[in-house]
């Protein structure tokens, strides 16, 4: 298990790292922060980043099918609807990866990644991991 700290800190080593934090989707607070934000402004792209991942955790098209049968069946599911989601520009990749816990969970990683430096696919596998191992609460 490991902190908000050293998950952030763990997020900043890979490749193409620019910045990273652990934003509630709920409020847009980010809990955490490291290295730049894009746009310059830890906040402002907290902010949008929680208003990004509650659009796609809160459509069911989006949904694994067995969190829809756990809905149907009146069931909790104690992991998140999505597993991640990348969006993609000119130069970089945002990674934003939902956190599961054992309550109602609405927080994800956000990892910033420099394109031309990062490695998208590693920074998928590495932030599952770090999900796994974060402590919260």
């Amino acid at each position: 298990m490991q902190g908000i700290d050293e998950c952030l800190l763990e997020a900043m080593r890979l490749p193409g790292a620019r910045g990273a934090a652990l934003v509630d989707w709920t409020s847009g607070l980010a809990l955490g922060a490291v290295g730049e934000a894009p746009g310059g402004d830890q906040e402002a792209a907290a902010a949008e980043a929680a208003e990004l991942a509650r659009l796609a955790a809160e459509q069911r098209a989006f949904a694994s099918e067995s969190s829809r049968a756990a809905e149907a069946g009146g069931a909790q599911e104690p992991d998140p609807p999505v597993e991640d989601l990348i969006l993609s520009n000119g130069d970089s990749y945002h990674v934003l990866r939902f956190v599961p816990t054992s309550f109602d969970s609405s927080v994800f990683l956000h990892l910033w990644l420099a394109r031309a430096e990062g490695n998208l696919a590693l920074a998928r596998i590495r932030l599952g991991e770090m999900a796994g191992r974060l402590e919260l609460g």
